[in-house]
Formats: C-alpha cells, sequence, structure tokens
C-alpha cells in the first residue's frame, strides 16, 4: 500500500474568532501542540468587540471566504463594477482550472444556495493546493453544508461536530441534517445526551456519531480549593433565553429576602441585556447583582476562582434551543468553584447530584435559591463538590487525551480512503 499523505486539516467554521467559542480555539492548540497541521476557513468575520487573549496562541492561517469578489475570482474580471453573479461565475471558472472533473461534481450542489456553493469551491481548491488532507466542520450547519460541497469537490473526507443549536433549534432542517449524518466520514458530538437524540431522531443515519466531549487545556486550569471564599455568585455566558439568566436573577431576589448575605456578577453579553437589567432593577438588587459585560478569559478564571458558587440554571429555550454541555461549567469545575445546574440535556453528565455539584430542575428559582444557600453557607460541602469535580474533569475532559482522539479517528478516516483510492483504481486499470 502506498504510504499516506501527511495529514493536514482544515477547519471550517461560520465565524472566527468567536468570544463564546473557546472549546474551538481549545482543540486547534491541542492538536497544534501534538504537530497536527490546521488551516482555517471561516465563512463570515468575526462580529464580536472583544476577543479571548489565547487566540493570539494559534499558528494555524485564518482563510476568509466571505465576500465574494475578494481576491484570485476578482482579478478575472474585466470589469470595473462586476454583478454577484459574474463574480459566482470567475470563482467557478477558476475553481475547474485545479479541481479534477469540477463541473460533472456541480450536480452534487443541486439543492445548495449560491453562497454555500461559491465558499465550497473557493475551500475546494484550498484544499488541492495546500494539500489539505482532511476537511472538519464545527456546528452542523452552515459551516458543514459548505464543508460538505467542499469535500465533495476537492475529493476528500469530511467530518463535523455537532453541539446543541444546530441539533436541538426548531430551525434545523431534518431532512438536511440527515444528508450531512449519512454524507460525513464521522460525525462528533459533545455529549451522551446529544449522541443518544441523534439515535432516536435520526436512527441509522446516526451510525457513525461518537461521543467526544470538549476538552479543556488543564494547565491553564490551577485548581483552587473553595474552603475560604466570599459569598459571592457567579455566572458567565450569553445573555440569551436558553442560559436561563431570569431564573438567578429570582433566586437572587429569594436569597435576599431571607436575609442571606451574597453578591451576584453575571459576565456576558447579549439580546436580553436590557430585559434583564430592567428585572434587576425591578427587583431592588442594584446593590446585590451587577451584569458585567464580556471579559478576557484569563480574568474569568480569575473571577471563577474568587466566587464561592457558579450559577448554571440554563433551561431548554422555546424554540427548542438550548446548550450541550458549556464550557465554562467545566473551567469552573476545574478550577475549583462549586457548581449548581440544571437537569438539561449533557449536564447530568457533569453534574452528578451531590457528588460534583448540586442538580436541580429548570425553571425554578426556589430549588435554585435553596442550592445556592447551601453552597453559600457549607464550607466543606464546597470543598467536598470541587475535589471530585476536578477528578472528573482530569478523567473525561482533558484536551489533550480528548483531541487524541479525534485524531485518531482522522487518522483512521485517511486509511479508509487511502483503501478507497486504491481498490477504485485497480478496477479503474482492470475495465481498461
Amino acid at each position: 500500500m502506498l504510504p499516506l499523505k501527511p495529514m493536514r486539516v482544515g477547519y471550517v467554521v461560520k465565524r472566527y474568532p468567536r468570544y463564546s467559542e473557546t472549546f474551538i480555539v481549545n482543540e486547534i492548540l491541542a492538536h497544534e501542540a501534538a504537530g497536527l497541521e490546521i488551516e482555517i476557513f471561516a465563512l463570515r468575520p468575526p462580529c464580536d468587540t472583544h476577543f479571548q487573549n489565547i487566540i493570539s496562541q494559534v499558528r494555524a492561517k485564518v482563510n476568509y471566504v466571505h465576500l465574494p469578489g475578494v481576491g484570485r475570482a476578482s482579478e478575472s474580471l474585466n470589469t470595473l463594477a462586476p454583478t454577484a453573479a459574474s463574480y459566482f461565475w470567475a470563482e467557478l471558472v477558476e475553481a475547474s482550472k485545479t479541481i479534477p472533473n469540477f463541473w460533472h461534481s456541480l450536480e452534487y450542489a443541486r439543492d445548495e444556495s449560491a453562497s454555500n456553493v461559491y465558499q465550497a469551491a473557493w475551500i475546494a481548491r484550498e484544499v488541492i493546493l495546500k494539500g489539505i488532507t482532511h476537511l472538519h466542520a464545527h456546528f452542523g450547519s452552515v459551516a458543514t453544508s459548505v464543508a460538505r460541497l467542499a469535500a465533495h469537490f476537492a475529493g476528500v473526507p469530511y467530518t463535523f461536530t455537532a453541539h446543541a443549536k444546530d441539533i436541538f433549534h426548531e430551525s434545523v432542517e431534518r431532512a438536511d441534517l440527515r444528508r450531512k449524518l449519512n454524507d460525513a466520514a464521522a460525525v462528533i458530538t459533545v455529549s451522551d445526551y446529544n449522541l443518544n437524540y441523534l439515535r432516536e431522531n435520526y436512527g441509522t443515519a446516526a451510525d457513525r456519531v461518537r461521543r467526544i466531549y470538549n476538552g479543556l487545556n488543564l494547565e491553564h486550569l490551577v485548581y483552587k480549593s473553595p474552603e475560604v471564599r466570599p459569598p459571592q455568585i457567579i455566572s458567565v455566558g450569553r445573555l440569551v433565553e436558553k442560559k436561563g439568566l431570569k431564573y438567578l436573577i429570582d433566586a437572587c431576589a429569594i436569597l435576599a429576602s431571607r436575609g442571606c448575605k451574597f453578591s451576584c456578577q453575571i459576565i456576558g453579553t447579549g439580546e436580553l441585556e436590557i430585559a434583564l437589567c430592567e428585572r434587576i432593577v425591578r427587583l431592588g438588587l442594584q446593590n446585590k447583582v451587577k451584569i458585567i459585560g464580556p471579559r478576557p478569559q484569563n480574568e474569568v478564571f480569575e473571577m471563577l476562582q474568587q466566587a464561592a458558587v457558579f450559577a448554571a440554571p440554563y433551561i431548554i429555550a422555546k424554540d427548542g434551543n438550548r446548550d450541550g454541555l458549556p464550557t465554562v461549567l467545566l473551567e469552573a469545575m476545574a478550577l475549583g468553584t462549586p457548581c449548581v445546574g440544571t437537569d438539561v440535556t449533557g449536564m447530568p453528565e457533569a453534574i452528578g447530584d451531590r457528588i460534583t455539584g448540586l442538580k436541580i430542575p429548570q425553571n425554578d428559582p426556589v430549588t435554585l435559591a435553596n442550592a445556592l444557600e447551601e453552597i453559600l453557607q457549607d464550607p466543606s460541602l464546597r470543598v467536598q463538590l470541587a475535589t471530585r469535580s476536578r477528578q472528573l474533569v482530569e478523567s473525561e475532559f482533558d484536551i489533550d487525551k480528548n483531541t487524541a482522539r479525534m485524531r485518531s479517528l482522522f487518522a483512521a478516516i485517511a486509511r479508509e480512503s487511502s483503501k478507497q483510492s486504491i481498490s477504485a483504481e485497480k478496477e479503474s486499470i482492470l475495465q481498461s
């Protein structure tokens, strides 16, 4: 058998970087530390006002493929004001010069949007020119749509990681997701809950889905005992419905009514910020609860270790959206901050009730208040929960172990792809 090409993986994401998607950056950094060559393809420009400090450590080149006509396609046009259609056609012509049988392959894109086809052709050409052997997308929505087409055009395998909104949201097109599950060489998802959901809802199409948890760089997450900490509650996340933050504010009102000594900081920004701030004022909690906006990751870690408890009041939103298994929850556990979390999706895989945290039902501010108060007032319970949490994170959520599993999967796919190519070549020779 011919030796395999050196593995080079193209990561396809909707936007890069994103403040809330540190798990992707951590994953790429761990791959690079292990010697895997990565190239990033972002379909949209960044839109956040703040970025995590670890982004500067990524060595991979970032290619933005969101603007038709920027780059080589515009050079093919002899007009000062080309139309979008001209850009689209010029890109296809450029791609056809590099990609074998490209015009025939376009049949595969029959039901796709023009923007997906354009971006896929752009990426496929780069895949061939740069010797990329595998494409991996994060989220089973537009990034996977483009990666799927690009992989077909370029003749390389693709995989994707399915997280949460791309599985559960009411906007998910089930036929489209089923097609991606069928087409991908393998699919990764981030919790056993997700895995079971996909198998129950998509049957044999989900046979190649396997669970690999998002990992943490534990060298950057040094455990600190929570035995002696001020009575501070902390929560971190986008200010959107699925984070359940209105229930945290209501729980804080209950604690205040009981005369409990505490303060609460909410780190993040989002569409519900005004509504949540109004709720804080309406309940008279201005001196107790603060929404402080986004913060760099290193500052978030420091603030987590200054708090007595991390609150994760996540819910299933009205549109079906929900979290898979939030990275910041795992980070809090690794740092030694006891957690209170709901029984939503993959959360119970991290929070075993009274083992690695306190588990509560969603949409229940009274039970949330009771759990927060118990942890605030019991140093020995804090230590017990935090100790076992750190042990769980080291066992199940180590970034080096989990990305090694991903690379093993990519390598197995490469071997199988090589076998199929050799068999196809032999058959072609025999037929000729």
